[in-house]
């Protein structure tokens, strides 16, 4: 597996709501596990994000299902959403962005707004 994965993951939380965003942010922060990303995977458990770290423009190659993918600045301030990502397709490059996360379609663009900031936080593993 290419993504680091561990038994105290952490959790997407944003910081204008309080709210739990994602329960489980797998971390792809290593070359092989950000130029693989979501790519072949099946799906994408519910409450589960990829973050991969640094990023600021993704695509959507050999993938088999739709994404919200979230970019996000060096103060993890929010700062372009793309809601319902299809596969087989490419993202701007967005320069201000340092990290994305992506999860499963219509989820985390129904959460945050451009200019929110987000926090990871441990989830004690959950």
């Amino acid at each position: 597996m290419y993504w680091k994965v561990n038994f105290d993951m952490d959790k997407l939380i944003n910081l204008e709501t309080n709210e739990i965003i994602l329960q489980q942010l797998i971390q792809a922060d290593h070359f092989l596990s950000r130029l693989r990303g979501l790519m072949w995977k099946k799906d994408l458990p519910e409450n589960t994000g990829l973050m991969i770290h640094p990023c600021n423009s993704v695509h959507c190659f050999f993938m088999e299902f739709p994404i919200d993918v979230v970019f996000v600045d060096k103060n993890h301030q929010v700062v372009h959403i793309i809601s319902n990502m299809r596969p087989g397709s490419l993202s701007p490059i967005i320069r201000k962005a340092k990290y994305v996360v992506e999860s499963n379609a219509n989820t985390v663009s129904k959460q945050v707004r451009i200019g929110d900031r987000l926090s990871m936080e441990k989830s004690n593993g959950l």
